[in-house]
C-alpha cells in the first residue's frame, strides 16, 4: 500500500508541475519559460520525486517503465496492475486540479495539455512521425533507467541522470506531439480536454510507449553483463 501511494504522489507531482508549466507558464503574456523551461519541469519533477520516494517504490510515475522494468525483469507480475492503477489515479488528480486553476481565470482549457499529431500537434507532425517519435523517446527512457538503475552503476546518481534524460526528451518532441512517453500523463490530459481529439488519438500514446518500453527492457536484458 505504502508503494502504491508513493507512486501517486510520484505520478501526481510530475503531471502536476510538468503539464502546470505548460498550461500556466510556458507562454505566459509578455514573457514565458517556453518549451526549455516546460522541458526543464518535467525532469525537474522527476529528479525530486525519485529522491523523495524512490526508495519506496522504485519512482516509476509511468504504466510503461513498469511494464519496461517488468519485460527485463525487475518488476514482479503481481505488482504490475497495482502500479499502474496508482500511476493513472495519481494523473488524474494532478490533471483535475490543473483544470480547476486553468479555469480559474475564466480560461478555457481547450487541449489542455494533450500528446497529439496532425492539427493536435504543436509543429503539424502526421501520425507516422509521432508514432516513431513516442517510440525512440519512449525505447531510450527505458534503456537509461535500466542503465542508471542497475546494481553496477554509480549509486546515488540514477535519479539525476533520469531526470535529464526525460528532460533531453522533451527538448526534442514536445514540437512533435507535445511528448508524452507516459501513457498516465496522456491519459489525464486527454480527460480534460475540450472536444474528442486528444481522446481519439490517445491509442497511440498508449500503445506505443508500452511497445517501446517492453522492447527496451528485453534489448537490455541482452546488453547487460551476464556475470552482474
Amino acid at each position: 500500500m505504502k508503494r502504491n501511494l508513493a507512486e501517486f504522489l510520484g505520478t501526481f507531482w510530475l503531471v502536476f508541475a510538468g503539464c502546470g508549466s505548460a498550461l500556466l507558464a510556458a507562454g505566459f503574456p509578455g514573457f514565458g519559460i517556453g518549451f526549455l523551461g516546460v522541458s526543464l519541469a518535467f525532469g525537474l519533477a522527476v529528479v525530486t520525486m525519485a529522491y523523495a520516494v524512490g526508495h519506496i517504490s522504485g519512482a516509476h510515475f509511468n504504466p510503461a517503465v513498469t511494464l519496461g522494468l517488468w519485460a527485463n525483469g525487475r518488476v514482479n507480475g503481481k505488482d504490475i496492475l497495482p502500479y499502474i492503477c496508482s500511476q493513472i489515479l495519481g494523473a488524474i488528480a494532478a490533471a483535475a486540479v490543473l483544470f480547476v486553476i486553468v479555469t480559474g481565470n475564466g480560461s478555457d482549457a481547450g487541449q489542455f495539455a494533450a500528446n497529439g499529431w496532425g492539427a493536435h500537434s504543436p509543429g503539424g507532425f502526421g501520425m507516422g512521425a509521432a508514432i516513431i517519435t513516442e517510440f525512440v523517446m519512449t525505447f531510450m527512457f527505458l534503456l537509461i533507467i535500466l542503465g542508471a538503475t542497475d546494481r553496477a552503476a554509480s549509486p546515488g546518481f540514477a535519479g539525476i541522470a533520469i531526470g535529464l534524460a526525460l528532460t533531453l526528451i522533451h527538448l526534442v518532441s514536445i514540437p512533435v506531439t507535445n511528448t508524452s512517453v507516459n501513457p498516465a500523463r496522456s491519459i489525464s490530459q486527454a480527460l480534460f480536454a475540450d472536444g474528442n481529439l486528444a481522446l481519439s488519438q490517445l491509442w497511440m500514446f498508449i500503445l506505443v510507449p508500452i511497445a517501446a518500453a517492453i522492447c527496451a527492457g528485453i534489448v537490455y536484458k541482452y546488453l547487460k553483463p551476464s556475470q552482474q
